[in-house]
């Protein structure tokens, strides 16, 4: 089989394939099996039919054709593989030449027109210059720690006054469209100012005393009315306010592990101040990225943003917010959407050129970082990835947030005050890697990668 690639514009290529006689014989001889599977000829049994016999009941060309249509994608990917190039979009595949179904020579032609990954060319990324804002704690800073701490441990008390914000009220709430109940609810929690519920509610519910009532306009976000113009009911049952432990020595032996009030500030003071150099690192992060975006130029398949803008539509259209899809927020989507394809390229780029590799301890915490942040349990959101085949893309992710990690420890960054930042308890110095993948986890993590090129159409083999 030949195959060579055409380019057609930086993100999209037409492959010209020639399979020979010799090889679309296979799939030739398969197709007469399998038509003789589907025909019945009296004195033969099912599947037993001679060949000869096959072509003067429904013709070699359809016999041909049938060798075509399963063997055509085996082509098309070991064309794929021939050529290197890595696709982002389904085929749109055109046959120029069949052999002539009466001849035993001849060769089969079909051009594949698809979205590629663009190529780029990397700058000099050692040394970027990015300024973030100062890292300073203050006893503000330690106070309001402190006060979320007393909150954990905090009581409700009932009291007899207008509810005001951070208030926890105790509602209930009916809706109702053109003078119709549609919805109703009773003794639901709130804490006034979360903003969780309906919109409008906070305003409505403030200076509202027990067994008082308002009502306000809104738009439902749930039940069978989800996305309609409704007129709320709210009556408040109850208001509460949260009552905070004095904040002394007791309390510090109650909370933590330290004995006095003294000790516990200073640990919150530390928490502070590593919290703010964290908030440099993911600054200086978030900045570099942006400059790299700058100096590299990504073209973008419209494939991509096109099924991108789909699904994400279709999600929100099942969820009920089919409002949502206004031309301002198709252009954000679409803006996310380019961005996030950018700096995959560029990410995936760089971890090429530094030979960044995963270990199999990063991909666990991964793993486990993520099952948090969905509330499951870490085995069982592994086993659901690993069966879904999605391993590979979870090392690409780890992988690139490692390559950002190398051009973050190569960075200049100073603070708002000319100040130069060390990051070095945020990200390696130098980019420094974690000791090599083991030999049997990078196996099966390449097994797997070339499982999901090799099984999966290759519009699901990308971003």
């Amino acid at each position: 089989m030949k195959s060579a690639v055409e380019n057609l514009t930086p993100t999209r290529v037409k492959l010209n394939v020639e399979v020979p006689f010799e090889e679309l014989k296979p799939s030739i001889d398969e197709a007469y099996k399998t038509v003789a599977s589907q025909i019945q000829v009296p004195g033969f049994r099912k599947g037993k039919v001679p060949a000869k016999l096959i072509d003067q009941r429904v013709g070699r060309g359809y016999v041909l054709e049938t060798a075509i249509n399963e063997g055509l994608n085996g082509w098309y990917q070991a064309a794929v593989q021939e050529s290197g190039i890595r696709p982002l979009s389904r085929p749109e595949v055109e046959i120029t030449e069949v052999p002539d179904p009466s001849a035993t020579d001849g060769e089969l032609k079909f051009q594949a027109e698809v979205d590629v990954r663009p190529e780029i060319e990397l700058p000099d990324y050692a040394g970027i210059k990015v300024e973030v804002a100062a890292a300073e704690s203050s006893d503000a800073d330690v106070d309001k720690a402190l006060d979320e701490l007393r909150g954990r441990f905090g009581t409700l008390k009932t009291v007899e006054r207008p509810a005001a914000d951070g208030d926890f009220l105790s509602i209930d709430i009916t809706a109702s469209i053109d003078g119709a109940e549609v919805d109703s609810a009773s003794g639901l929690s709130y804490q006034v100012g979360a903003g969780t519920m309906l919109e409008g509610m906070d305003e409505a519910v403030t200076g509202l005393s027990a067994d008082e009532d308002a009502i306000f306009d809104t738009t439902l976000v749930g039940g069978d009315h989800a996305g309609e113009s409704a007129q709320v009911k709210v009556v408040v049952k109850s208001v509460k306010e949260r009552e905070l432990p004095e904040a002394n020595d007791d309390f510090a032996q109650l909370a933590s592990e330290f004995d006095t009030l003294a000790e516990l500030r200073e640990d919150l003071a530390k928490q502070a101040a590593d919290s703010k150099v964290v908030e440099q690192g993911v600054e200086a992060r978030d900045k570099v990225l942006d400059k790299l975006v700058e100096l590299v130029e990504v073209p973008v398949p419209e494939s991509v943003v096109e099924e991108q803008l789909e699904q994400h539509f279709k999600a929100e259209n099942s969820h009920g917010e089919g409002e949502h899809d206004t031309e301002e927020h198709r252009a954000e989507v679409k803006a996310n959407t380019e961005r996030a394809f950018q700096n995959e390229i560029i990410l995936d780029a760089i971890a090429e050129k530094e030979e960044v590799g995963v270990s199999q301890n990063e991909l666990i915490d991964y793993i486990v970082t993520t099952a948090s942040q969905y509330g499951m349990d870490p085995n069982q959101f592994a086993q659901i990835i690993d069966q879904s085949g999605q391993v590979p893309m979870m090392v690409s992710e780890v992988r690139r947030r490692k390559a950002l990690a190398v051009v973050l420890g190569q960075a200049e960054v100073t603070d708002s005050e000319g100040n130069k930042v060390d990051l070095s308890d945020f990200v390696r110095p130098g980019g420094e890697e974690a000791p090599a993948v083991e030999a049997e986890a990078e196996t099966e993590a390449e097994e797997a990668a070339g499982e999901a090129v090799a099984n999966d159409d290759p519009a699901a083999v990308k971003f």
